[in-house]
Order: C-alpha cells, then structure tokens, then sequence
C-alpha cells in the first residue's frame, strides 16, 4: 500500500481501533432514523411553542396591569436562570406528582404511529414543555427587540386610523419586526436542534439516546457518537440553508454592497472565494444593517 494512504488509513481509523463499518452499517438503521424523527418533532414543537409563549410574554411586559408584569418577569428570570437539563428533569420528576406519569406511559401513543420502538410518551412531553418553557424566555427578548426597533410613530398612526391596538400589531407593526427577529430565531432554531439532545437523559429516544443504547451494546461508543455527529450536522446544515431562503423571503438579510450575484451558491453559503467587496463611494446611502442580536448558547 502506499505509504501516504497507509498513513492517512492509521489516521481515519485510530491505528486499526475504529470501526467505520459500525458508522456505515447504523447511520441508515431504524432506530437512528426514528431518533432523528423525534429529534425533529422535539425541535419543532419547542420552537413553535417557544415562540408563541415569547410572543405573550412580550405583552404582558408591556400590560397596564403590574401582576401581569410581574408574572412575565419572573418567568424569564426563572427560565434564563436555570439550566435546561434540569428543566427537563424537574419536569419528568415533577409529572408523578400531578398523576400524568403513567396516563401518557400507557398511551403508546408512537406505537401507534408505526414506530418499531416504544418511545415512553411521559419523557417526549416533559422535553417538549421543558424546551418549549425555555425556548420562551428567550424568544421573548427577541421579539422585544423586534418589535421595539419599529417607530412608535407607526402604531399611532394605525391608530389614528381607526385600527385596533391589536389589528395595528398584526398589519403593521409585526411584518415589519420580522425582518428583525427572523435572524435569530432561526439560530435559535439551530440551537434548539443541538439542545434536544439533553432529552436523552430521561430516555425520550431521540437521535442521541439511539446512539447512545447502541454504542455499549456493540462496545463501540466512538463509532455510535460519530453517527449522532454526522446526523446533527446534516439537520443543521439544512436548516442554514432553508434559514437563508426565509430571510431572502422577507427580505431580512441583505447583501453586502458590491457583492457579485454570478457567484455561484457554495461560494456564497461558506464565504470562499468572493473577492473583496466593491467600495461604495462616500456620499451614496446604503440601507443600514438590524442591530445584531447576541448568541446565547
């Protein structure tokens, strides 16, 4: 063999102690994919959720009423200020005590939906509240900074014309806030894909809880991981791209001045090989960029 490839061969496989036959032969297996299923229902609903509990924490901080206000601050502090895994596992521990445990255990709910593994439908819930509670108190200081970057001016004027506070929200005030808040809900998004892993302590059977039953199983806990690695990289990556074709829907990312359109997609999605960027002569306006949003996680 040549030496080069007898060199990088040592390098792919750990000098001979992994087995990429272990990756090939699970990254298509039942159990994997229905983890990646669930990975995906967990994500969406968090999200979904999250976003409309964000959406209602936002008003209530802006209500008359000082209960409402503070009922709205506290939960953001508590949600901000607390560890996701142990939301999750509050939330699991907590479900006996209210007598939801063994209703949902005996459901079989995924059973019933043709999945060959029993996922216990107790654990899929607590995640999707505990992702969705948490999703909420973040989600609400983005659609904060949303809907505050829109001129007041605009409401009252809606107003003037006889609409609704609510009707002026939903009309005016709210598309215009989305090309603000798009941006980071779609890393939000991103994130939570990568946050559902954390269900896999209470077994909720997603992508890393398959990997992880089948890795000492097989005694081969590198290979397994590697799968779940492969998978979460594949979610995200299609997310950044159906992410970038919202944004160019509601016209919230814009392209840097100059920017050559005949650049072809992979070179634009990666940032290689675009050239410096044309300057733009002084005293010709350019739009003005939304204030970025900080990451959290």
């Amino acid at each position: 063999m040549n030496p080069i490839l007898q060199f990088l061969q040592q390098i792919f496989t750990l000098r001979g102690s992994f087995n990429w036959d272990y990756v090939w032969g699970f990254l298509f297996s039942p159990d994997i994919l229905q983890g990646v299923l669930i990975t995906v229902i967990l994500s969406l609903m968090g999200q979904v959720i999250g976003s409309l509990i964000g959406l209602g924490l936002y008003f209530l901080r802006r209500s008359r009423t000082g209960a409402l206000r503070t009922f709205a601050n506290a939960y953001i502090w508590f949600f901000r200020g607390t560890p996701l895994l142990v939301q999750i596992l509050f939330l699991y521990a907590f479900m006996p005590y209210v007598g939801l445990a063994r209703p949902l255990i005996n459901t079989h709910f995924f059973r019933h939906l043709g999945f060959t593994i029993d996922i216990p439908f107790d654990a899929f819930i607590a995640a999707a509240v505990a992702l969705a509670f948490n999703e909420g108190a973040y989600m609400s200081e983005i659609v904060r900074a949303g809907i505050d970057s829109i001129d007041i001016g605009q409401l009252e004027a809606a107003r003037s014309l006889g609409m609704t506070y609510g009707r002026a929200m939903r009309r005016i005030v709210l598309p215009q806030a989305m090309r603000v808040i798009i941006p980071p809900l779609g890393n939000e998004f991103n994130s939570m894909l990568k946050s559902s892993s954390l269900a896999y302590t209470i077994g909720a059977s997603e992508l890393l809880f398959a990997a992880y039953s089948h890795s000492f199983a097989l005694g081969a806990p590198l290979e397994l991981y590697t799968v779940a690695v492969i998978w979460y990289l594949v979610l995200t990556t299609i997310w950044s791209f159906v992410q970038a074709m919202i944004e160019r829907r509601f016209n919230a990312s814009t392209r840097e001045p100059g920017m050559p359109n005949e650049r072809s997609w992979w070179r634009r999605y990666i940032g290689f090989g675009l050239g410096a960027p044309v300057t733009v002569p002084a005293g010709i306006p350019t739009e003005a960029g939304a204030p970025g949003l900080g990451e959290r996680r």
